[in-house]
């Protein structure tokens, strides 16, 4: 991966609580994955900040090999990597994923 693609992705889910990489943005998304954790994050009605990975190959690349996770989306919470779209179903349907963003 290149230096730039990891520093930006360290950069992004630093910023903000709530970071999502997916394929496309939070208004038109690109996968029906992606469209799913954004329907639960929307939800719980908390601010998050999406990075369409389509975008950039760099990106879309340097993402998987960051979190050694091979699909889109990728959510984080507070820097850290949660999964993809079925965990967060499963942990959306047992109220860790909101638990988990109380805390």
């Amino acid at each position: 991966m290149k230096e730039e693609t990891k520093d930006f992705i360290e950069k992004a889910i630093s910023s903000d609580l709530i970071v999502l990489f997916m394929k496309g943005d939070r208004n038109v998304p690109q996968c029906g994955f992606s469209a799913k954790v954004i329907e639960i994050l929307n939800g719980l009605n908390v601010p998050y900040q999406t990075y369409d990975i389509l975008s950039d190959e760099d990106l879309r690349s340097g993402v998987k090999e960051f979190s050694s996770w091979p699909t889109i989306p990728q959510l984080y919470i507070n820097k850290e990597f949660v999964g993809g779209c079925d965990i967060c179903i499963e942990m959306s349907e047992n109220g860790e994923l909101a638990k988990k963003l109380n805390d």
